[in-house]
């Protein structure tokens, strides 16, 4: 058994994330709608790994935009840094994300 917060923990749970990202990415490749985005079963999967999922998110975010918002919404309780007006502009929700990441110390 792995133990909660070591090295190995870690390394078991950015696998579980890369993999579970993959997975996600090939469902979704041709979806229509964010809805169909992120109700895909992968990318559920992905918010019950809960606070522990955030910096490997802001990682992922950080490399390129990808709908990581609901996610990190979700995980978060409800926060959301993007202001109303920079809604719907990738660009600028992905630089709220990752500043707010900043702010809180995540590793990213």
């Amino acid at each position: 058994m792995v133990k909660a917060g070591s090295a190995e923990a870690e390394v078991q749970l950015a696998k579980r994330f890369k993999k579970l990202v993959r997975e996600w990415h090939s469902k979704t490749a041709f979806a229509a709608t964010i809805v169909d985005i992120a109700t895909a079963p992968p990318y559920q999967m992905i918010i019950g790994m809960g606070p522990d999922a955030i910096p490997l998110i802001l990682k992922e975010l950080k490399k390129e935009p990808d709908h990581w918002f609901w996610a990190l919404k979700a995980i978060t309780g409800g926060e959301d840094p993007v202001p109303e007006s920079d809604r719907g502009n990738m660009v600028k929700m992905r630089r709220a994300w990752i500043n707010w990441g900043k702010k809180r110390r995540y590793d990213i």
